[in-house]
């Protein structure tokens, strides 16, 4: 049975060329019983007819139909769109150009949403870094202020607000060494140094640098049982080993007294390494674990502050495996504690 909803011009054009050759047809035979002339009144109505109505639609109705495809797409004319314009655009049916009309508004409207969103993100990012250097920056002008009003003279005082001081002096600096971090890792300025490496060295490299911070809550690390055994990747090891660092020393940073740190490594197939990081501290809510690897977004403002840090490690982490092509992920509970994972691949 004819699809009606489905038609494309050369079948209306017959559709209605038949039905006048017919009706044209049935008049002769009526009022002219020669048998031939009806046929030949068919034939002669029915190319008439269609020739007139597909010349129409594809003259007329199609021309606009194709300056619309040209709107959406917004780009003059190549060859192989002038030639979808002549050859497959006028076999379609309108309802297959009504759906691709559709389809595009869609996209326009999911295109206007992803703007609106990305423009709520920047305008939080704005707020966010104008918070984080005026937090340090006023604390700095209060130090020195004090300072030159006398307290320089005071040997008890003058001491501790310089520490303070240099405290805040170097968080502004490793603020703008991790924006320009994030900022070379998205313009895609910073190319990858790849190279083979056994990731349990590595991760046996980072659980020293940071062993003395985990001794202040005496926090244990360790490997999962079962993975020991060296396992080859090939990444950029000063990139990963940022990665894992980040990890590690927010693992210790949101870990329990007396907590635990474990790393796991799983060979997945041939071609790639999973990588996990878990801790046995707060967690953190399912609500926030869409939006933590944004940059300066915090889970707990007050506490993440008392803290410390810049709010962009875990951006930086992203990005940075962003760039090796794959993701990390996280898997959290509040008071039970978190995972983050990452694959790697392995050497050819």
């Amino acid at each position: 049975m004819l699809d009606t909803k489905n038609l494309s011009p050369r079948q209306l054009a017959a559709i209605n060329g038949g039905a006048i050759a017919i009706a044209g047809s049935i008049a002769n035979l009526i009022f002219i019983r020669i048998w031939w002339i009806p046929l030949a009144t068919f034939i002669t109505l029915f190319l008439i007819a269609y020739t007139l109505t597909f010349l129409f639609m594809q003259r007329f109705i199609y021309r606009k139909i194709k300056l619309i495809y040209k709107f959406i797409y917004q780009t003059k004319a190549t060859r192989r769109e002038e030639f979808y314009y002549k050859n497959i655009l006028p076999q379609k049916s309108i309802d297959e150009v009504r759906k691709d009309v559709e389809n595009w508004a869609e996209q326009r409207k999911q295109e206007v949403e992803n703007l609106k969103q990305n423009e709520q993100f920047r305008k939080e990012f704005l707020q966010n870094l104008s918070h984080e250097f005026k937090t340090p920056v006023f604390a700095i002008q209060g130090y020195v202020d004090t300072l030159l009003n006398g307290a320089l003279e005071q040997p008890g005082i003058n001491r501790r607000f310089l520490e303070n001081t240099s405290r805040n002096v170097e968080r502004l600096a490793n603020l703008i060494s991790d924006l320009d971090e994030i900022s070379s890792l998205e313009s895609g300025e910073y190319k990858l140094v790849k190279s083979v490496f056994i990731i349990q060295d590595l991760i046996r490299e980072a659980y020293e640098a940071l062993s003395f911070k985990a001794q202040q809550k005496n926090i244990q690390f360790s490997f999962k049982k079962g993975c020991e055994q060296p396992i080859a990747v090939e990444a950029d090891k000063e990139k990963i080993r940022q990665v894992l660092i980040n990890l590690i020393d927010n693992a210790i940073k949101y870990g329990k007294q007396d907590g635990h740190i474990e790393a796991s490594i799983y060979v997945v197939d041939e071609r790639s390494v999973l990588i996990e990081i878990r801790d046995d501290g707060i967690g953190i809510a399912e609500e926030h674990l869409d939006r933590i690897f944004e940059r300066f977004y915090r889970t707990d403002y007050g506490r993440s502050r008392n803290i410390g840090g810049t709010g962009l490690g875990l951006a930086i982490c992203k990005h940075i495996i962003d760039a090796h092509g794959h993701n990390i992920h996280v898997r959290s509970n509040p008071d039970v504690g978190s995972s983050f994972g990452f694959p790697l691949n392995r050497p050819m």
